[in-house]
């Protein structure tokens, strides 16, 4: 195998190694800072949540509470002010989704689902835990869900949602006494549950990926080309024509062109050393003759 090649094959083998390794941690980074994004999205809708609620406890309820004694308003009900917030963002983005999903909710639209029970589940068994994170798969693709739980830590809850005796008449006969009562102070009774779609982000952090390869690609190309050219020019062109002027001389033509090592590289070096035995190999033979 010429010099050439076997620089070249360490060559590709040494990009090679360092082109795995660059994809595999790109393409992590990447995700990552993808999923990032859309969980800073999520942390925000769930903010504005939380906002809707204290806005609707602290000035919305107290302006309904006259309106409260010939007609229950769902209107002043923190959950749902925050969820009718949602469902009107969820109209112009339908792959964004808030609910307040619980386990016996006054209101039916609000009962927990197969995925969103397990959710619940993990904050009753652990009332230490403060969020959820997770991810799963929806008809448009995969989603990033944000999970908190929704605990009773104000009496004043079970006024509405202990039993159905004490809950007021305009409530029951809106929702009916079947549904949303035995809630106890410090229960777990449900979670604040917020989706955002994963499959745009990943799919942007896939072309990123694809253009950062393709540009490190490029790169190692022409660093090799560069390289090849260099060690040709500084190293083998000047070997070979080392090489060359030794097979004259061997042959007996003493007449061949001396080698220009010009320069103080090693190639130089070599050429003026190869000179001197040269000179000295030709005043041998004029000694011997």
């Amino acid at each position: 195998m010429k010099l050439l090649h076997k620089f070249n094959l360490v060559l590709l083998l040494i990009f090679g190694l360092g082109w795995f390794a660059t994809a595999n941690m790109t393409r992590e980074v990447l995700r990552e800072n993808a999923r990032r994004e859309v969980l800073s999205h999520a942390s925000l809708m769930m903010d504005a949540a939380m906002a809707a609620r204290e806005y609707t406890t602290n000035e919305v309820k107290p302006l309904l509470a006259a309106g409260m004694l010939e007609a229950f308003l769902p209107q002043s009900v923190p959950s749902y002010a925050a969820t009718q917030s949602f469902n009107r963002l969820h109209q112009t983005h339908p792959d964004f989704s808030y609910k307040e999903a619980a386990l016996n909710p006054t209101n039916p639209r609000d009962r927990v689902v197969d995925w969103e029970s397990d959710v619940v589940q993990q904050f009753r068994d652990n009332a230490e835990l403060k969020e959820v994170i997770g991810d799963r798969q929806t008809p448009s693709g995969p989603s990033l869900y944000l999970a908190r739980p929704i605990r009773i830590s104000d009496g004043r809850c079970l006024a509405c949602h202990s039993t159905p005796a004490a809950a007021p008449q305009t409530m029951t006969a809106l929702y009916g006494v079947n549904n949303g009562f035995g809630w106890k102070l410090g229960e777990t009774i449900g979670s604040q549950i917020v989706s955002v779609p994963l499959a745009l982000p990943q799919r942007e952090a896939e072309r990123a990926y694809t253009h950062i390869m393709w540009g490190v690609a490029l790169t190692f190309a022409s660093i090799l080309l560069a390289l090849n050219a260099m060690f040709y020019l500084l190293v083998l062109r000047p070997m070979q024509r080392i090489s060359r002027i030794a097979d004259a001389v061997s042959a007996g033509q003493m007449d061949a062109e001396p080698f220009q090592a010009g320069g103080k590289d090693e190639i130089a070096v070599l050429g003026r050393a190869f000179n001197r035995l040269r000179r000295s190999l030709e005043k041998a033979m004029d000694l011997l003759a």
